[in-house]
């Protein structure tokens, strides 16, 4: 005989709900008061382990950002430590003031860098190029990356050889283009485009596979063509991708400008970098390297800055 009987028609009343066991099957019986008799409907017992990864799931923290300003505190906290504990190993002379200048002196230093403007004569060379090789890689990058998602064909005949190009090292590179290109600013510009075109690239084809094909296919649904598939839908929703895309590579723009000035010549960063090392000046050679990591955290932040403005407007 079935637990549950059979209900007649006509109105039901809001149901009064009496739970108990099923004397046949061991499901819990949830029974229903109802204007014809009482009718009962069969639940699945639930396992202790279903119980317990339940409360374990309800009573887990829930994990939140950490606000900007905790992280920012963070890293001053972080950085301070550092420095201390640098200044006290440079001062208790266990390692040579030659090998490793103090912090102190090497801020002395930087700020008679920036007063007598060497500094930032030399950096805006180093800049233009890293721009240049940005804008460069990321012409090639974007159409080439945009290929590879719409084409098995460029994706299968290309991917291989774009892998095997970044095991390439820049300072191996740089000799060849100096004698493809000469010296200047061409050759290191493409230099910087080199380091700059795979993390474009790899972030254009990501962002497009990731996009949601049940929009794709609703917007061809719609009648968009391929022209108006691409400016309203894939481009706008890879967006993000891409622009950490460039966020990473711009940042790597700057390190292939300064190997590309110590290696071909040039007249930024890079040629002071090597003019400090050639004469043995450590503390030099920390002033330009601080430079160098101010540059890149402020391009870096400034990306971050745009993508937060294009992505939330």
């Amino acid at each position: 005989m079935s637990c549950a009987p059979r209900l007649g028609d006509g109105f039901v009343p809001p149901p009064a709900v009496v739970p108990g066991p099923c004397a046949r099957t061991g499901r819990t019986q949830v029974s229903t008061q109802t204007g014809h008799g009482r009718a009962a409907t069969l639940v699945p017992p639930v396992s202790s382990a279903d119980r317990t990864r339940t409360v374990d799931r309800l009573s887990r923290p829930s994990r939140q950002a950490v606000p900007l300003r905790r992280r920012g505190g963070a890293a001053i906290v972080a950085g301070a430590v550092v420095l201390i504990a640098w200044e006290l190993v440079s001062r208790a002379g266990v390692v040579p003031a030659f090998f490793l200048p103090a912090p102190t002196a090497v801020a002395v230093r930087l700020g008679q860098d920036l007063t007598t403007g060497n500094l930032l004569a030399y950096t805006a060379p180093t800049l233009v190029e890293a721009a240049l090789g940005c804008v460069l890689g990321t012409v090639v990058a974007l159409p080439l990356g945009y290929a590879v998602f719409r084409s098995r064909w460029a994706a299968a005949a290309l991917e291989p050889y774009i892998a095997a190009s970044q095991a390439l090292p820049a300072v191996a590179v740089a000799p060849l283009l100096t004698i493809w290109l000469g010296y200047g600013l061409v050759p290191i510009a493409v230099l910087c485009a080199l380091l700059v075109f795979f993390p474009i690239l790899l972030a254009t084809v990501h962002g497009l596979r990731s996009l949601d094909p049940d929009v794709v296919a609703a917007a061809r649904l719609d009648g968009a063509g391929e022209r108006d598939l691409l400016r309203s839908i894939q481009l706008p929703l890879a967006l993000p991708s891409l622009l950490t895309g460039l966020r990473n590579g711009f940042t790597l723009s700057v390190t292939g400008a300064v190997v590309g000035e110590m290696v071909i010549g040039g007249e930024g960063l890079g040629l002071m970098l090597a003019a400090h090392g050639r004469s043995a000046d450590t503390t030099g050679i920390f002033s330009t390297l601080i430079v160098l990591c101010a540059l890149a955290m402020a391009i870096y932040g400034l990306l971050t800055a745009l993508e937060r403005h294009l992505v939330n407007r």
